[in-house]
């Protein structure tokens, strides 16, 4: 009686390969598709994106090099004056 039930109800195993195959059949349409919609850049657009991100690396080196001094130094003093120097 155990085994004529599991017969019957099924596992699904031929079903889920389908739609492991079907998912995965429009996975890789929905991919060609947006594919379709990207857009390389002009050379004038890389050159000028590729400036900006190397005049914000400078700008921030220089903004957290100052930062660094500032607190090195405040530090230095604070130990200085607490007698730990």
């Amino acid at each position: 009686m155990a085994k004529a039930a599991i017969m019957s109800s099924g596992d699904g195993a031929p079903n889920r390969a389908l739609s492991t195959f079907t998912r995965g059949r429009d996975f890789l349409r929905d991919v060609r598709a947006e594919m379709r919609k990207v857009v390389t850049p002009s050379w004038k657009e890389v050159q000028s994106t590729t400036t900006v991100v190397i005049i914000a690396v400078f700008a921030f080196a220089g903004f957290f090099w100052i930062v660094d001094a500032v607190l090195g130094n405040a530090i230095k003093y604070i130990y200085t004056w607490l007698g730990a120097l």
